[in-house]
């Protein structure tokens, strides 16, 4: 007993004396100092480096007074954005005494450190004098001959090394802050110390803070949040052009950087500018289509999560989603209700064979008509907006659900499939040849179980299991509810395949040989597992956790969380994983990745409450549900309308 106490006090700290936890959350982000301060006290190990703002005043669309942020209603087009401030007073080197910061491991031999920046330490069991006592008790004896149970020091070591990893964890997420004006406004992609190229790594991206804006909201840290939305705001209204070409209104940037430049003609002035990429910086010069859905999904997340309804309610917010929905929703040449992007528009940003429709687009298209539909204000000019952003739900329900569905019964069906079939009650509609049927998903699809494939075109399947979209088609109830338990049981299934030694595959399978040089033009980065040719992404926890807590199966995202615990940390939370396995930190991975940091982060905020899942979820209305069906049965391969039929709910 005596034994177990002294462990229980080294996983407390009160033997480490440079051991410190700290539960109290900071909720105040209107001041540098609040937010440092805390950094400080809880990890001393980092040094802290700050930049005390003196004054600054409002230039165009916003205003900063004393740290607090203050929004326009009505918004004009921003030409620029920028926060006059005088000369800063730097504080840096600031290192507090070096302690060490360790975790206690199941093992006899020694007790290592959390890493920390590249830094880790070996301390013997035998300096807290329990290295004998886990000798014996491994043997299911104590020294003094007493039974004991061997798993019961075992699991209390376990759970205060889990509890380190996210002391450690939560140190990381807050030093990736970004400030804008005094104010918190995001989190930069990676802080990674040992790399010498930054590339955009250290710009905010949309998509890669949206697992660090929902641990902030899941802890009640509400206003980096809500600065977030309303400081990105301001960024659509920008002009983007490349090459005289501009994108249509409505864009949302992938990332921005927050650049701290002189006054013209005074040294001593500085000007924090907000500095956005809408794509024209970026490898490969695309869009993000992603971006815009990704923020009305975050918006509704942060009004639900903080009870503030006040900003999805502004007029300038409103405008905003109305922006982005008509960018969406705007009539094309495409006879589909998916939209059509090229390849790379998402967290898949390069060459991949994605170009189309793809999955992970269509997931978060239908989230976010949904979020936007319950969000948008009633009124007679939104009118003709909600009428077609109603119509698109059912339509786009209808086409993944139907098309896009993969299981053994439907592998058999297109096996059978006639070709070169012309009459309006067609069953193979887009003319799919059985010859595609890659010889590995005849090997890969279980008997129980099954999936939303990657892509649909004419006379083309993508077969390929892509998770992000398989997984918030859960999230959002594109996928019906057999449909949702089929893909959690095909990831049960394949376990092995999918989650193996680091959660998640982004996709399964890989692309290989031929297939690769042809698909990806020999990608050196997308090489065969990895990165996003069957790379392992652990940031996918938290999506995998929401959708297993809607299905009520969060076992298996424990199970998911747990393995990445094992060596996560140790690894210095990489961005992704290699071989078929992951077993390997991906070889051009970056370290301290911060949505991998924020992504366990939620994934273990949202197990120990289910029910804060509900700010991500979107469960099906029964107006919805009677749309489809009656969609279901005008259908033309079962009966051919002789109308054309629309569905106004």
């Amino acid at each position: 007993m005596a034994t177990s106490e002294a462990i229980l006090q080294v996983l407390s700290g009160s033997l480490l004396p440079g051991l410190h936890h700290s539960d109290k959350s900071t909720n105040n982000f209107n001041s540098v100092h609040a937010i440092k301060a805390n950094v400080n006290n809880t990890r001393e190990k980092f040094p802290v480096s700050m930049r005390v703002l003196k004054s600054c005043r409002r230039v165009y669309a916003l205003q900063c007074r004393g740290g607090v942020f203050r929004g326009k209603t009505d918004v004009s087009r921003v030409e620029s954005i920028g926060c006059k401030c005088q000369q800063a007073e730097s504080v840096s080197g600031v290192t507090a005494e070096d302690h060490n910061e360790t975790w206690v491991m199941g093992r006899e031999e020694s007790i290592p450190s959390v890493p920390v920046n590249g830094t880790s330490s070996e301390l013997s069991t035998e300096e807290f004098g329990i290295g004998e006592q886990l000798k014996h008790e491994k043997g299911g004896l104590t020294t003094n001959g007493k039974s004991a149970a061997a798993g019961t020091i075992k699991d209390t070591m376990l759970a205060g090394r889990v509890n380190l990893i996210e002391d450690e964890a939560w140190n990381l997420l807050r030093d990736s802050i970004v400030y804008y004006c005094n104010n918190p406004i995001g989190t930069i992609a990676a802080n990674d110390p040992s790399s010498s190229s930054i590339l955009n790594y250290d710009q905010v991206f949309i998509r890669d803070f949206i697992p660090s804006g929902i641990a902030f909201l899941l802890k009640g840290e509400y206003d980096i949040v809500r600065n977030f939305i309303l400081y990105t705001l301001q960024l659509q209204s920008w002009e983007k052009t490349m090459d005289c070409h501009s994108p249509g209104q409505g864009l949302m940037p992938a990332s921005f950087k927050v650049r701290t430049v002189p006054l013209d003609g005074d040294d001593s002035a500085t000007e924090d500018v907000l500095d956005p990429d809408f794509g024209e910086a970026a490898i490969g010069r695309v869009a993000p289509v992603d971006s815009g859905l990704w923020w009305i999904i975050l918006l509704r997340a942060y009004g639900k999560c903080s009870g503030d309804l006040s900003v999805q309610e502004r007029v300038d917010v409103q405008t905003g989603i109305k922006m982005i929905l008509k960018l969406c929703l705007a009539d094309g040449f495409d006879m589909f209700p998916t939209l059509l992007v090229t390849d790379g528009s998402c967290m898949i940003d390069r060459r991949m064979g994605i170009h189309g429709h793809p999955l992970e687009i269509q997931a978060l298209f239908y989230s976010a008509l949904l979020c936007a539909r319950e969000m948008l204000a009633p009124e007679d000019a939104s009118a003709d907006l909600i009428r077609a952003l109603n119509n698109r739900l059912v339509a786009l329900s209808f086409h993944i659900r139907e098309y896009y569905w993969i299981d053994m019964r439907k592998l058999n069906e297109i096996y059978r499939y006639q070709t070169e079939e012309y009459s309006f009650d067609a069953v193979n509609k887009f003319n799919i040849y059985p010859d595609q049927i890659p010889s590995w998903l005849v090997e890969f699809m279980p008997s129980k179980g099954g999936y939303l494939i990657g892509n649909l075109q004419p006379a083309h399947m993508d077969f390929r299991m892509f998770s992000l979209g398989n997984l918030w088609s859960i999230v959002s109830s594109l996928a019906t509810p057999d449909q949702s338990h089929a893909i959690l049981d095909l990831i049960e299934t394949k376990w092995a395949q999918l989650v193996a030694d680091m959660p998640l595959k982004i996709c399964y399978p890989a692309l290989e040989g031929q297939e690769w040089r042809l698909i990806t033009g020999s990608d050196p980065k997308n090489t065969p597992w990895s990165y996003h040719n069957g790379g392992s992404w652990p940031t996918l926890l938290w999506q995998l956790t929401v959708a297993c807590i809607k299905m009520d199966r969060p076992e298996i995202a424990l199970k998911a969380v747990e393995i990445a615990e094992r060596h996560i940390s140790g690894d210095k939370w990489p961005e992704y994983y290699d071989t078929k396995r992951g077993r390997f930190i991906g070889k051009q991975a970056r370290l301290y990745q911060t949505w991998s940091i924020a992504g366990y982060l939620v994934a273990k905020l949202l197990l120990a409450n289910p029910s804060a899942a509900n700010i991500l979820i979107n469960e099906e209305d029964s107006e919805l549900a009677n749309a489809f069906s009656s969609m279901i049965s005008g259908n033309p391969r079962r009966k051919r309308g002789q109308k054309r039929r629309s569905f106004i709910i």
